[in-house]
């Protein structure tokens, strides 16, 4: 290539690097992360107050309230996702509505939402986990390399 040709293709990227950042979407990252964590804590406070409300009511301690109230929230985030609800939150708060176990509820129903048409084995079945896989997966690996460093640690360490 001449000197020529490389000058000019070197000026039409300048040219459509100046274009691209003129007509560029701004981001709001500060009001996007503002949201997130409004919405974010808001989901872990309704998970908080049914804690309590297994431990005063079921008589449940702090570690066994642990367990139902997860299991409370993932049914509740659920049943907004099925309506459409969790979506439009979603939508306003980006990872804030992700982040706590309530985007993992809404990760399966998607999912089961998205093949019902194929079927309840081959379309919801064997699709429930395609997003949520991963999370159970890493998360269950994770939990058996922290058990198997404090068991060694117990029997070694005398912990």
């Amino acid at each position: 290539m001449s000197k020529q040709s490389k000058d000019k293709i070197n000026q039409s990227k300048k040219e459509y690097q100046q274009f691209q950042k003129q007509h560029e979407t701004k981001r709001p990252v500060i009001a996007n992360c503002i949201k997130a964590f409004l919405v974010g804590g808001f989901i872990c406070a309704i998970g908080q107050a049914i804690q309590l409300f297994y431990i005063y009511n079921f008589n449940f301690t702090q570690k066994t309230a642990g367990n139902p109230t997860v299991a409370t929230v993932i049914f509740i985030a659920m049943l907004l996702t099925g309506f459409g609800v969790y979506d439009r939150i979603g939508q306003f708060a980006g990872a804030g509505s992700a982040v706590p176990v309530s985007g993992f509820g809404n990760a399966v129903i998607s999912a089961c939402i998205e093949h019902r048409s194929e079927g309840f084995v081959l379309g919801v079945g064997s699709n429930m986990f395609k997003l949520a896989g991963s999370v159970v997966l890493f998360g269950t690996f994770s939990a058996f390399i922290v058990a198997l460093i404090k068991t060694l640690l117990i029997k070694w360490g005398g912990l």
